[in-house]
């Protein structure tokens, strides 16, 4: 299983441990991944995803998945994010 975040992309990065001597040793600095249901009004029903924690704050901060996704960009998107957006899109086109 991958370790990026379903909703931002956000994936792990590189860096260097440095001692007190100074000697610096290649790491990875891995995104704080966490398994979430999230619900969507719109649909009524709940969304397994694997997102950051940062982006679990956004959902929050936006007021919940569906308005995260309509500001969300696809690209950044997961496969299986995006076809919950098209989901969303097309439930709130026909009502």
């Amino acid at each position: 299983m991958s370790r990026v975040c379903e909703l931002t992309g956000k994936g792990p990065m590189s860096g260097n441990n440095v001692s007190h001597a100074q000697n610096k040793t290649r790491r990875r600095f891995l995104p704080n991944l966490n398994d979430v249901s999230l619900m969507s009004e719109t649909l009524g029903r709940t969304f397994k995803l694997r997102i950051s924690a940062a982006a679990l704050r956004t959902v929050d901060h936006r007021g919940g998945l569906d308005a995260f996704m309509d500001k969300a960009k696809a690209e950044e998107l997961s496969p299986g994010a995006q076809k919950i957006k098209r989901e969303i899109e097309k439930a709130r086109a026909n009502a």
